[in-house]
């Protein structure tokens, strides 16, 4: 039996990304995302939800364009301190130690330091309520050297990324392999 628990943002998993924009001053900046996801294959397009109050929103419309940085485990009190503080009154590259690099393919940052990058042209807006998807199309997906397997691919044990527990505000790890997608349900 299952128990009703409302119309909640409550799903597993959610990403763990820190969205990088520059405002207005060309200063970079960081804020941590959960809404977000891929969207279409081709052209490859990602999405993000942020609300009007976020001082990314506004950087994002000026600039047409966004990266999503991939944290690892190890990034995970950045993650956080990258959403607890608003870039309009901190730079969180100074306290966190983090190095904002320059896209060559978009006008927005992304993480030195993340093992993993999407940096995304913004093709489309949609209003929902109280949050707004940016769809970016993916210009380009950077991957540490040390993450990347024998064919080319990011391996996910290696990025070692970061979920979020939507409702119960939690960070996990991932969990163990579970078998080849598309392979393991030709057994049944």
């Amino acid at each position: 039996m299952k128990k009703s628990l409302g119309a909640k943002t409550l799903v597993f998993p959610t990403p763990v990304w820190i969205v990088g924009t520059y405002d207005k001053d060309g200063r970079p900046n960081g804020m941590t995302a959960a809404w977000g996801g891929i969207c279409c294959s081709k052209p490859p397009c990602v999405y993000v939800a942020l609300q009007k109050p976020r001082y990314s929103y506004a950087n994002i419309v000026e600039r047409q364009a966004y990266t999503l940085n991939v944290p690892s485990e190890k990034f995970a009190r950045e993650a956080d301190y990258f959403g607890m503080v608003s870039g309009r009154t901190t730079d969180k590259f100074a306290a966190t130690g983090l190095t904002a690099v320059r896209s060559d393919l978009v006008d927005a940052p992304y993480i030195a330091e993340f093992p993993l990058i999407l940096e995304c042209k913004l093709i489309r807006t949609v209003e929902i309520g109280l949050h707004t998807q940016f769809i970016g199309e993916i210009m380009d997906v950077k991957a540490e050297d040390a993450v990347v397997d024998d064919n080319g691919l990011p391996d996910i044990e290696k990025v070692a990324p970061i979920i979020f527990g939507p409702e119960i505000r939690s960070y996990h790890g991932i969990g163990r392999y579970l078998g080849r997608a598309f392979e393991i349900g030709k057994k049944i």
